[in-house]
């Protein structure tokens, strides 16, 4: 009765474990992931360091926005004391200029859209194992269900679904495209405008969403259920009876060892001080 973490063993016999392992020791991706998040918050706190910096020592940004970052000029939306740098793409092709500006948007806000992909593998995965958990419960575990229905009563699912706009709302806050007009002002050249605090309220609302998922992707399940975390190899192992609703608990007692397994009703729980014969699911494969 082995979870899908278990490194090599070979389905030996074992107790019921009162704590699973979470899904950062389970799946090496999820640490990746976690790791990348905190990547971009330092990054993002580097981009804002870089604009205060740029703007304390250039005489021509200052002239634009000669309010300093304090306080009193902080704020969550941009405004006219807000302290920012900002610079405009060259070029005389007005396609080349906007090409040349959709560039700049795509390898700044790049990271941050592949950082919010990336999150929804450690919602998947939870999700899915929390699904698998609901075979220890009274309801037991129903195969058939409804996508939608699932991601919107998941609280995960829910905090990705709102956190997904906010983020890229946040950042266009911060990223600001604006038209600048030459010295004849009959020609508008676009061009970028990096408010400081802006920078920073992203930062800080990246920091406490890397914060939620490192927790999400730290926290181990309680009771003797072995972790899957949708493990196809592991749940076929720890399945050893298919159907519409299905219950996972004590099967049979034995010598030397019991079983456990699933069943189409309701089963005990298992026996903590007895050892379980091995369900096969010995080896660590990267989740998919």
């Amino acid at each position: 009765m082995r979870c899908v973490s278990d490194l090599n063993t070979h389905a030996g016999p074992a107790k019921p474990s009162e704590i699973q392992p979470s899904v950062w020791h389970a799946h090496h991706r999820i640490r990746k992931v976690v790791i990348y998040l905190w990547v971009i918050v330092a990054a993002c706190a580097v981009w804002a360091a870089l604009v205060m910096y740029i703007w304390d020592k250039s005489a021509s940004m200052k002239s634009l926005s000669p309010n300093a970052l304090t306080s009193q000029t902080w704020s969550l939306f941009p405004n006219p004391e807000s302290n920012y740098i900002a610079y405009y793409i060259p070029g005389n092709d007005f396609f080349q200029v906007w090409i040349a500006l959709f560039v700049n948007m795509a390898v700044v806000q790049g990271p941050l859209t592949l950082m919010l992909h990336c999150s929804e593998l450690i919602a998947n995965v939870i999700r899915d194992e929390r699904r698998w958990r609901c075979a220890t419960r009274s309801k037991g575990l129903r195969m058939a269900t409804n996508p939608v229905e699932s991601i919107f009563t998941h609280p995960i699912c829910l905090v990705l679904f709102v956190a997904k706009p906010f983020l890229h709302w946040m950042f266009g806050q911060s990223f600001i495209i604006q038209n600048y007009a030459t010295t004849e002002e009959t020609l508008y050249l676009p061009g970028v405008i990096m408010p400081t605090a802006q920078i920073w309220n992203l930062c800080i609302a990246l920091f406490i969403y890397a914060c939620f998922f490192t927790f999400v992707a730290l926290r181990r399940p309680r009771g003797p259920q072995p972790a899957a975390y949708g493990h196809i190899q592991t749940l076929a192992n720890l399945i050893d009876e298919w159907s519409p609703v299905m219950w996972w608990g004590h099967k049979k007692d034995g010598i030397p060892y019991c079983h456990a397994g699933t069943s189409d009703h309701p089963l005990p729980n298992v026996k903590m001080d007895y050892v379980y014969a091995g369900s096969g699911a010995g080896f660590q494969v990267p989740l998919s």
